[in-house]
This record gives structure tokens, C-alpha cells and sequence, in this order.
């Protein structure tokens, strides 16, 4: 289990370089995007980076995260504890050009200032990974599948809807 926790910032240009290898924990509460998306969390966010030059020259972050996270049911809004991972492969690069350049395996990191700040790259990369939808098993989820039907479908059926154009219908006969 990880017990360090990640630097805020790197100098990835130097960590390719010499081939280096991080890996730590940042606190879910560090997150503010995450935490407008899923509510606030607790806990921390397992994180492992290797920082290398491809056989292209390019330099590349190849990383892993794993957390456990509480993201509210789509049915109750409730929270429910979720299990996220990602493998991702970064392509560090100085401009918008460059990252068009990179190949489709990679995602771009813009670094300008030689500084990155990881914290954003992996907040990005756990907010890519959330699932789209999520619901608790139905027996355990607080709304019944009858509290969300709207009405009985042969009521809607048998009286046929309104046309919206019946108004101008009207407008149309008393010009």
C-alpha cells in the first residue's frame, strides 16, 4: 500500500530524462472539479507515473490510478461507493502543434513553463474514468422503478396529442 504523498508540481522534461518512476497519494478532497461533479470525497487516490523518452524522442508519462470514490446513484441521488481505475499514456508537449503531432494513443499535456501540475493531470484522468451512469441494484436503491414511471401508457395512447400548429390554424382563419 502507498503511504507517500505525490509533489504538486514536476519538471517532467527532467523526469523523462533520467527515467524516474512516482508513485503516492493525493487526497480525493484536493480535487475541486471532482468534488462539483460527485460531491465531496474522502480518502485518497492511489497514483503511479513512469516518465520516459519514447523511441520517437517523445517525452511520455505513462500512469495508473486507482481510488474509491462515492458518486451519486442516478435513480436517488444517494452516494454509493465505487471502485475507478485508469491506465493512461501522456504525450508532453510544449505547444497546440505539437499535440497534434502526437499519436492517437496518446493524450496531450501541454507544459510551458516547465512546471506541470499534477494535480490537474490527475484530477483530468480520474474524471475521464468515472462511469457514465451508475445506479444502486434495485433492491437496495431508495426509488422504486414505480415511483419513476410517469402514468399509465395506455392512458397516454389513447387521447391523441394536441398539434402545436392548431394555434396557427386558427390565426391563419381570422387574417
Amino acid at each position: 500500500m502507498l503511504t507517500t504523498r505525490l509533489p504538486l508540481k514536476v519538471e517532467p522534461h527532467r523526469l523523462a530524462a533520467n527515467a524516474e518512476h512516482l508513485e503516492g497519494l493525493v487526497p480525493l478532497d484536493a480535487f475541486a472539479r471532482l468534488a462539483e461533479d460527485a460531491g465531496p470525497q474522502q480518502g485518497d487516490c492511489q497514483v503511479w507515473l513512469d516518465f520516459s523518452i519514447d523511441t520517437q524522442g517523445r517525452r511520455v508519462i505513462e500512469g495508473r490510478l486507482e481510488a474509491d470514490v462515492q458518486l451519486p446513484c442516478r435513480r436517488c441521488l444517494e452516494p454509493m461507493p465505487t471502485h475507478v481505475s485508469s491506465h493512461f499514456l501522456l504525450g508532453v508537449v510544449s505547444s497546440d502543434a505539437l499535440a497534434a503531432d502526437l499519436p492517437s494513443t496518446h493524450e496531450p499535456v501541454v507544459v510551458e513553463d516547465e512546471q506541470l501540475n499534477l494535480l490537474t493531470v490527475i484530477e483530468d484522468e480520474l474524471i475521464l474514468s468515472l462511469p457514465q451512469v451508475i445506479y444502486h441494484d434495485e433492491a437496495q436503491c431508495g426509488v422504486s422503478s414505480d415511483q419513476l414511471s410517469s402514468g399509465d401508457a395506455s392512458e397516454a395512447s389513447a387521447t391523441p396529442a394536441d398539434s402545436p400548429f392548431d394555434v396557427l390554424r386558427t390565426l391563419k382563419g381570422k387574417s
